[in-house]
Formats: C-alpha cells, structure tokens, sequence
C-alpha cells in the first residue's frame, strides 16, 4: 500500500516542485499553497459523486458528451471556482506567476486522488503513463488557468472579466481535446504525444509570460517605494 501511494502522489509532487522552483523573486508561502492542494483532493469526492449520479441516472444519451463534454467542464468549473473563491482575494495572491502555482497546486491536488483511486482499483501496471499523461495534463490545465487569473487580478489593460472567462475556458478547450482523444481508439497514442508537446510548450510559453509580468511588478513597486 505505502508503495502504490508512492507511486500515485510522486508524480504529482515533482511537477509542482518544478514550477515552484521556477518563481525566482520570493517564493510562495507554502501553508497556503497546501491549503490549495487540500481543497483541490477535497474536489475528487464531489465530482465523483456528481458523474456517477447523472451515469446512473442516464442523463446524458452519448458517451462522448458524458465523459468528455460534461467530465472535461465539471472538472475545470470546480477548479476554477475553488481559485476564484478561495485564493484570488487572498492576500498571498501576489503576483501573476502566483496564479501558476495556484492553478497548478488545486489541480495536481484533484489529480494526485484521482491517480491514487485508479492505482487502487487496476494496479501500478499503468502507473507511467498515468504519470506521463492525466497527472500531468491536469498540472498543465491547472497552469493555464492560473495564468489567466494572474493577468485578471494584476494586468490592468487584460480586463478582469475576460481574463476570468479565459482562465475557465481555455482550461475546459484543452481538457475536452484531450478527453476526446483519449477516446479516440486505438490511435490514442499516435493522437495523444503530440497534443502532450503542444500542451506542455503552449504551458510554458505562459509560465514564462507570467514570470515576466511579475518581474515588470516587482520592479514597478521598487520603483514606488523610493
């Protein structure tokens, strides 16, 4: 048992730790940071229940709108809701590469529950591309939507209100092609490496943004305080 919770939050620990080592100006306190992957596995239970409930009571008449349309915009709407309740009036809500580690902390918190409940039920044979794949998927769904809330709190000329709707939307566009592709098939696979590429370069492309847009603030306020 040890060794499958091993297996299961590992992944998700070394992703965090890699966007967290990024931020170069002051780290985030890392309580609040916890309390955001608490309430991010808090998540699991509430989504399960909801989808297991609409399957069951066959709601939806396609699979493709049960598991990837509606699982794709529940998952997304409760991460996004939890980011915009709980920590974008925060007080160490900060900068915008503060919404990176936000946004990366509530879903790899989902994701960590969501690997230890599938290794629970099918085993550690699927325990690298789980690792490769969904773990790391949701860290980058988490990113992008952070990013997008970093620049809604912070970036004046973005607009609050459009931002917040890019933070919800672009992060359900990205989980829906993924969870369609997922169910693509046998081809998945073939589908799948290079949607990963594109998601982790189109990631990072804003993780660099928003640490650039967090050093222009740290200096404006240098600037201030003189």
């Amino acid at each position: 048992m040890f060794m499958l919770l091993t297996v299961a939050i590992a992944p998700g620990l070394a992703l965090f730790s890699y966007f967290y080592l990024r931020k170069q100006i002051h780290k985030e306190p890392s309580r609040s940071l916890l309390q955001t992957y608490v309430y991010g596995m808090m998540l699991t239970f509430p989504i399960l229940f909801i989808q297991y409930v609409f399957e069951e009571e066959g709601v939806f008449g396609s699979v493709f709108v049960s598991d990837v349309l509606f699982t794709s915009g529940l998952e997304e709407f409760f991460k996004w809701l939890v980011l915009l309740v709980v920590v974008y009036g925060h007080v160490d809500f900060e900068d915008p590469y503060d919404g990176i580690l936000f946004g990366a902390s509530v879903s790899l918190g989902f994701a960590t529950v969501e690997n230890i409940l599938f290794l629970l039920t099918f085993g550690m044979d699927e325990a690298l591309i789980r690792a490769l794949l969904p773990v790391s998927s949701h860290a980058l769904f988490g990113v992008v939507m952070g990013y997008y809330l970093g620049r809604a709190r912070f970036v004046e000329e973005s607009g609050t209100k459009p931002m917040l709707f890019l933070a919800l939307f672009t992060a359900f566009g990205l989980h829906f092609v993924y969870n369609a592709l997922v169910m693509s098939g046998s081809i998945r696979m073939y589908l799948l490496i290079p949607f990963m590429l594109f998601l982790w370069w189109f990631a990072l492309k804003r993780v660099k943004r928003a640490h650039t847009l967090s050093i222009d603030q740290y200096i404006r306020k240098q600037r201030t305080a003189r």
